[in-house]
């Protein structure tokens, strides 16, 4: 009888606790302006609450019970999609407390997160988040498919089989092509989901199965005598592939503004990186300290009392995503200081993870945190998620940045006697990098670089121009 009631009286708190953790998870995931709109409708229902005019030099105010909340906020299910439909909540959220959805993130990994979440169950979603977030942003696996799947099956505990299964899902998507392992496979995944019968797909097929590279070369003439068909019925072929999209996760991504008010501000002095809070973006709301007083006199009615409940639920929810994006700031400058100093080669490889144990948070709450928000820096405004980079297979240095080495191989070669993938492998390795020649070349590809044989004649593929 004991433990049933001890039993009751956690869960009786669990729940109790619930609408101030999930206030607390909507304003973590929201962008500048979502937060601005949020702010002004909880003003306006809630005449407790009034906004700072005039911010001070540190507009982050301290909880009242130090980092109690965030204790209890990282407490949460370690799954990371909360934010999203399927996410369930044994509440009513109907009190300003309902999910934000996501459709226009600036994250494409979290768009295409939304539309998955009705169809997989919360384990194949989180697998579901693990591609993705090895994914770059046209879409395609930052890493070996082989080390990333033996990683995921792992780390959620699952056969391989189950785990390509997801990935493969992905493929099929909306939008179709999501986690290909290149464009080949990118391109027949979005062939594969065309409806009906569609004229040419079958010879399209072909045509990236056994002459992609002749395609990229635009030597239709050369596609034709090695498939043994008419040039005409190439061209319509070519016709189907060139209306796919190789970049598939950018598909449906919102019209980005003309201006971006950034979120942090990040500059050099005194030998080191400041980070500050940007205070146009980080409005101060506080409780009337004449209601307050009141209310805990013993004064006013019951939904006064629940009013102030509510808008103290909702100053520190608002105190720990400034506390929350302040110190993952921190975290992230730190980490790439190298490359705000000296550019992209100097990028270092970061991960969710990684942030989140150095500010003793969750990946999701990094991950949310992160979303939409800017930093901005000595090199232009940049949203926080372009920091994260992928570490390099058996390097101790990013993608990210061996891509920016690529380029500049390639920009300083000579022009009559390009460097080819081979070469710019040999170059790396004698830095220290060692890499695969296939891996060049999917850098090269991602960077919209012909092959050798292309630079050497001044033109680039169309296709592979579009897939860069």
């Amino acid at each position: 009888m004991k433990a049933s009631a001890t039993t009751s009286m956690q869960l009786g708190q669990q729940l109790q606790m619930t609408p101030q953790l999930l206030q607390s998870i909507r304003l973590l995931q929201l962008d500048g302006l979502q937060l601005e709109l949020e702010i002004r409708r909880v003003l306006e229902q809630n005449p407790l609450l009034e906004l700072d005019e005039e911010p001070t030099a540190s507009p982050v105010p301290e909880p009242a019970d130090g980092m109690s909340d965030v204790a209890a906020f990282d407490e949460l299910p370690e799954s990371s999609l909360w934010d999203v439909r399927g996410a369930s909540w044994n509440g009513d959220d109907s009190d300003g407390l309902q999910r934000i959805a996501a459709d226009d993130s600036t994250d494409p990994h979290l768009r295409i997160l939304q539309r998955l979440s009705m169809a997989l169950g919360e384990d194949d979603l989180a697998i579901a988040a693990f591609w993705l977030e090895h994914c770059d942003d046209a879409g395609y696996l930052a890493a070996p498919h082989e080390e990333l799947l033996a990683t995921a099956a792992a780390r959620f505990q699952r056969a391989p089989a189950d785990v390509e299964g997801v990935r493969r899902r992905l493929l099929a998507g909306d939008p179709a092509g999501v986690a290909a392992r290149n464009l080949r496979e990118c391109l027949v995944a979005q062939l594969d989901t065309l409806p009906g019968r569609v004229a040419g797909r079958g010879l399209a097929r072909r045509i990236l199965g056994e002459a992609l590279d002749l395609l990229g070369a635009h030597d239709i003439a050369g596609v034709a005598r090695q498939l043994g068909r008419d040039e005409a019925d190439i061209q319509e072929a070519v016709r189907l592939i060139l209306s796919l999209d190789p970049r598939p996760a950018e598909a449906g991504a919102p019209m980005e503004s003309t201006a971006v008010v950034p979120d942090v501000v990040v500059w050099h002095a005194d030998a080191g990186w400041r980070v500050a809070l940007n205070p146009a973006a980080a409005p101060r709301v506080s409780i009337n300290a004449g209601y307050e007083r009141a209310l805990a006199n013993g004064e006013g009615s019951a939904p006064m009392r629940e009013m102030l409940q509510e808008a103290r639920w909702f100053t520190r929810g608002l105190a720990m995503r400034y506390d929350t994006l302040l110190r993952t700031a921190r975290v992230i400058v730190e980490r790439q200081a190298a490359f705000l100093e000296r550019g992209e080669e100097s990028m270092a490889p970061l991960t969710l993870k990684d942030v989140a144990d150095a500010i003793g948070m969750h990946e999701s709450t990094v991950s949310r945190i992160t979303s939409g928000k800017f930093l901005q820096t000595p090199r232009g405004t940049i949203e926080m998620k372009r920091f994260f980079a992928v570490r390099l297979d058996g390097a101790s240095v990013s993608g990210a940045a061996v891509r920016a080495m690529v380029r500049r191989l390639i920009e300083a070669e000579p022009a009559q006697n390009p460097l080819a993938d081979e070469a710019i492998a040999a170059l790396l390795a004698r830095q220290g990098v060692h890499i695969a020649r296939r891996t060049v070349a999917k850098y090269r590809e991602q960077l919209d670089i012909a092959p050798a044989r292309t630079r050497r004649r001044g033109t680039r593929p169309t296709l592979l121009a579009r897939a860069g």
